[in-house]
């Protein structure tokens, strides 16, 4: 790195910072997943608020559509970084009928639903702000979940400092934060197209086929569900192996009632049932 480049670095971890200083003036409450993200705002926003004399809570939700992962991560890192978690539990399929079928807006529908109740909650507490982690990289992507955050004026201090989720992992992986290289883990929805029924059970056993893949030493996965057809992703330069371990995972895939399963030759690739839509936010 150049002193210049080194010099920009530090310039604009600092602006951040100072965002942080500015929303943690008053009791703040932030969205926390336990991915790189939130868990870096998790550490710079506890850093802000003993520099102010607030308090700080993490909000986590422990819903119906994400893997339980997400929780055991939520629950450690906030353990490390010794800040008060609130768990918000959340039944979208019972609260939201409309998104049983799965609709292009279904996080939208998602999303206002978690931070109507992070308001509430944060208003039950006292607290002003609520934060949440979307990176300037998200705001190219089609979020439609950016669209209620900003309805409801939740604060998004990573994407407005221009942070991307290259420089959110190296600004964590600075501060030893253990969740910096996390996989992405969007919710269990997105493992089917638009338009497929969700349904409880069988967002359980795609949830199973991801961790069994985790399990064999795949990192970046995903298990995608097209009527009778998974599509399993794992990263491209892991595909051969996964080919050559075609007989355990089809093993494993058909003891979870999977019928037809397939390799995805693309590979690994977030978002990639959103491919023929365009960003709407």
């Amino acid at each position: 790195m150049t002193d210049k480049s080194r010099i920009l670095w530090e310039q604009k971890k600092e602006r951040l910072l100072e965002r942080m200083r500015k929303l943690a003036e008053r009791d703040v409450c932030l969205a926390f997943s336990g991915g790189a993200d939130s868990s870096l705002l998790l550490y710079l926003a506890r850093q802000a608020a003993e520099e102010r004399g607030t308090k700080l809570y993490a909000l986590t939700f422990d819903t119906t559509l994400h893997p339980r992962t997400d929780m055991r991560a939520a629950e450690r890192t906030a353990a490390e970084a010794g800040v008060v978690q609130k768990v918000i539990p959340v039944d979208e399929l019972a609260e939201l009928p409309e998104i049983r079928n799965n609709p292009p807006d279904r996080c939208y529908l998602c999303k206002r639903l978690l931070f109507q109740k992070a308001l509430k909650e944060a208003e039950a507490l006292g607290a002003e702000t609520v934060i949440e982690g979307s990176n300037a990289d998200d705001l190219g992507e089609y979020r439609p979940g950016l669209k209620a955050v900003r309805e409801l004026g939740i604060a998004s201090p990573l994407a407005d400092t221009g942070f991307t989720k290259v420089e959110v992992r190296r600004y964590a992986g600075e501060l030893g934060i253990s969740t910096a290289e996390r996989p992405s883990s969007p919710c269990m929805a997105t493992r089917l197209p638009y338009g497929a029924r969700l349904e409880a059970e069988k967002l359980k056993k795609l949830e199973q086929a991801e961790e069994a893949l985790r399990k064999l030493g795949f990192c970046q996965v995903r298990a995608r569900l097209h009527g009778e057809i998974l599509r399993l992703e794992v990263e491209l330069e892991e595909l051969l192996r996964a080919a050559g371990e075609a007989k355990k995972i089809l093993q494993i895939m058909r003891g979870l009632g999977f019928a037809y399963i397939t390799l995805d030759l693309e590979g690994f690739r977030s978002g990639s049932m959103d491919e023929k839509l365009t960003p709407s936010v």
